[in-house]
């Protein structure tokens, strides 16, 4: 096996594990962010959800409680208010979902579905239990989600949730006397969920990888093939004159002219080596003709 063969299949095996490797470590890496990315908007999205509640129930209510005694107004309610917001940008992004999803909601857009009501029961059977993260498959592709409980907190939520005697009769004449009634206070009933869809940012993911790895490749390609002209002309070609011109001193063939080489590496002073071979071999053969 020559020389050049053998250093392309050494060559070879380390590019397939060094490939290999920083594959494995780079899809890892990439995979990771994506999903951190997705996390982060879905919590992101998640505190724009708080945020407009929040200012439903300081700013929104308060304006309305005139109104609300002669008509019930669902724009006063935080709930409605965050649904809304998420339901106008479901216009543009449909992948992307918001639900407070409730066992026994006022409002049936709100009832909570099959898997919806699992992360209820999770939240109602764990006090302790703040957020549950998740995926699922749904119609428009892969989904990640956040779930956060809604629990009872305020004694003032009762009023319209305890019984129906307590509760408003404008909300009553809106959305009747069957649902949203019985909650107690600390009572989860329900969870805030968030939903984001993860193709898009697994897409770029793959996409920067495969850039990443083609460019890995080019570049040991380039290498190896730099490497073999190297290989060939520093150490192949003057490998390849000593020997042929050992074959032929060995022959006997003591008149050929002498190899000249001046470098200072190792083939240079083989060089000069197998040089001061022949002249001792030439001195001895006269001492013998002699």
């Amino acid at each position: 096996m020559k020389l050049l063969l053998k250093f392309n299949l050494v060559f070879l095996l380390i590019f397939a594990i060094g490939l290999a490797a920083t594959g494995r470590i780079s899809w890892t890496l990439l995979e990771r962010n994506a999903r951190d990315e997705i996390a982060g908007s879905a919590r992101l999205l998640m505190d724009a959800a708080l945020a407009a509640r929040w200012y439903t129930s300081t700013q929104v209510g308060p304006l309305l409680e005139t109104q609300m005694k002669y008509t019930f107004l669902p724009q006063s309610v935080p709930a409605y208010s965050a649904t809304e917001v998420f339901n106008d940008l479901r216009k543009k992004h449909a992948e992307y979902g918001y639900k407070e999803a409730v066992l026994n909601p006022t409002n049936p857009r709100n009832r909570a579905v099959d898997w919806e009501t699992d992360l209820v029961t999770q939240f109602r059977s764990n006090k302790d239990l703040g957020e549950l993260v998740g995926e699922r498959d749904t119609p428009t592709g892969r989904s990640f989600y956040i779930a956060r409980p809604i629990r009872i907190s305020n004694a003032a939520c009762l009023r319209c949730h305890s019984t129906v005697d307590a509760a408003p009769k404008t909300m009553i004449e809106r959305y009747g006397p069957a649902n949203g009634f019985g909650w107690t206070l600390n009572e989860a009933v329900g969870a805030q969920i968030i939903s984001v869809p993860t193709q898009v940012p697994l897409d770029r993911a793959e996409s920067a990888f495969k850039v990443f790895m083609t460019s890995i490749t080019v570049v040991f390609v380039v290498i190896g093939i730099m490497l073999n002209v190297m290989l060939a002309l520093i150490v192949v070609r003057p490998i390849a004159q000593l020997s042929r011109f050992a074959d032929r001193v060995s022959l006997g063939e003591l008149d050929i002219p002498e190899l000249k080489r001046t470098s200072r590496d190792e083939i240079g002073a083989l060089t000069r080596s197998i040089g001061r071979m022949r002249t001792s071999l030439v001195k001895a053969m006269k001492m013998l003709e002699s």
